[in-house]
């Protein structure tokens, strides 16, 4: 076994992180890049000695407790940015790890901010046994039953531990979490690529975080390549640093955002009432509620069983953040919902949609240059729309505009610009085996509508997409609704990247100084 961890996951130029390896073939090799658009190698260190240490039970729970190899000074020169830890033993064994390096302490290099979901790495992690969804070491060994393993999911998590190989380093190549066709006339549903996941026993949970080859890591690309220039943070970092966005002019969430604490929440909503620029590129948005305690050693994340697993009050509980004892629907910061909007093209969910959206009102700042006008299809050659969307409940005006309900949080003066189906779930009487795990469509219809029935949960399998914005407090917000917004960056379609563009430029993002004087000229 190889494998290894850090003690932090962000910190600045001239700070420190330890590493703990645990390796039966020893010495180790170690290197350290900065991945964006290249792959630009910062640090290499070889004969690194370390012990093999074993796997202590609950070690999902309570962490390794391995002994620290070395410390790693992140040099003064090192970029903000994404950057992997590549470890490699005699054998010729490798693994993978990360770091996030935060700009120099009180000053920026960019207006703008990208916000790593690294809450939904943590809540997807499963080495060492479970995760916040399920018992995966028993569900892939096929030892324990899919409901029984789903009950064994646990809500405390140790960061002192490895991550799982396919979350922090897919391959170049791997899959969407999408079906890339239609489904045909009676054609057995599906659910992405089964047989790649098959073939490198992939677990149902790890292709929905991490950086690399996955969402941010094509934006990061992206990005790059046009020029524009971004610090790097974690979502922990907003937990703990309540004044970090205010240097900022915009803030980024990209991919998979979904896991939220309280004071991250709070933090970019006064971002935006102040003034703030938040840019959701992202899908199932501050779906969840979380916190942290044991500085950042632990995190918690009960989901369902939030008020349940724990004698906690709404401050400190975790659950859904539209749970109505907290108050606080996340509708209210991103204008949409996942309990609006759900899946696109995965298994029985909207299984011959278009996987575009459908633009209605094309006189949208967002639209400004695209050729994209009414009824016009946005990025169905992407596809676009797939995995997890948010949305919000609508009714159309007498102007053939839909207009936001304002149900669950969702702001009146929210501006739809593109919309398509989507649910929450398969429907049960299909007459096709399920692909997707069920929701508890119960309790988020029992939230919403404060009524949990049959018939309130049928509205949740109605669900919609939504590509919107609107203004809050003195800021603004913009939401594409869907996880997928970035794969349309890689697939360079013109209309995705217009509206990003514009985004760009409305929300104040840097752009390098090179890149900047080559276009004026």
């Amino acid at each position: 076994m190889l494998a290894c961890y850090t003690d932090r996951l962000s910190l600045r130029p001239g700070e420190s992180f330890a590493l703990h390896i645990s390796v039966e073939n020893g010495p180790c090799r170690l290197e350290i890049a900065r991945v964006g658009l290249n792959r630009e190698t910062v640090l290499t260190m070889e004969d690194i000695e370390a012990g093999h240490h074993p796997v202590p039970p609950h070690a999902d729970r309570d962490g390794c407790g391995w002994p620290a190899a070395l410390e790693v000074t992140a040099g003064e020169d090192w970029r903000s940015g994404y950057y992997d830890i590549l470890l490699t033993d005699a054998a010729g064994e490798q693994t993978h790890h990360f770091v996030c390096i935060k700009p120099k302490a009180g000053t920026t290099g960019s207006k703008a901010v990208l916000v790593l979901a690294t809450n939904t790495y943590q809540s997807y992690n499963w080495w060492g046994g479970a995760n916040a969804y399920s018992n995966v070491t028993g569900l892939m060994s096929g030892k324990v039953p899919f409901d029984e393993a789903m009950d064994q999911a646990i809500g405390v998590l140790s960061t002192q531990r490895p991550f799982i190989q396919m979350i922090v380093a897919a391959p170049e190549g791997a899959p969407r979490l999408i079906n890339m066709r239609k489904r045909d006339f009676r054609e057995k549903p599906w659910a992405a690529d089964p047989e790649w996941m098959r073939h490198h026993q992939i677990s149902p949970y790890d292709g929905s975080a991490g950086f690399m080859n996955k969402w941010e890591h094509a934006f990061a690309a992206w990005t790059e390549a046009e020029g524009y220039v971004f610090d790097y943070v974690t979502d922990y970092d907003l937990d703990t640093d309540p004044d970090l966005l205010s240097a900022y002019s915009s803030a980024f969430f990209v991919g998979h955002s979904e896991y939220w604490s309280g004071d991250e929440r709070a933090q970019v909503e006064q971002f935006v009432d102040n003034g703030g620029h938040a840019a959701i590129l992202s899908g199932n948005t501050c779906f969840w509620k979380v916190r942290w305690e044991n500085d950042g050693k632990t995190y918690v994340c009960h989901k369902w069983k939030g008020f349940t697993a724990e004698d906690a009050g709404p401050e400190k509980a975790t659950h859904l953040w539209s749970h109505p004892a907290f108050g606080a629907p996340e509708a209210e910061l991103t204008g949409l919902s996942f309990n609006f909007g759900g899946y696109h093209r995965l298994g029985m969910c909207v299984s011959r949609g278009s996987s575009g959206f459908t633009v209605y009102n094309d006189k949208h700042w967002a639209l400004n240059g695209t050729d994209l006008f009414y009824g016009d299809q946005l990025g169905a050659d992407v596809p676009l729309i797939g995995y997890e969307s948010d949305g919000c409940r609508f009714e159309f005006g007498e102007d053939g505009l839909p207009k936001a309900i304002t149900t669950g949080g969702v702001p009146e003066n929210l501006e739809i610009i593109a919309i398509a189906p989507a649910t929450l779930g398969e429907d049960p009487e299909s007459g096709y085996a399920p692909m997707i795990p069920p929701e508890k469509l119960d309790v988020i219809a029992d939230c919403i509508y404060g009524d949990g029935s049959p018939a309130m949960q049928q509205r949740l399998l109605r669900g919609h997409a939504v590509l919107a914005s609107f203004k809050r407090g003195e800021g603004e917000v913009f939401n594409t609704g869907t996880t997928e917004w970035a794969h349309g960056l890689v697939a360079k379609d013109p209309f995705v990247e217009t509206i990003t563009r514009n985004v760009m430029e409305r929300f104040d993002v840097t752009k390098s100084e090179a890149v900047s004087a080559s276009a004026a000229k």
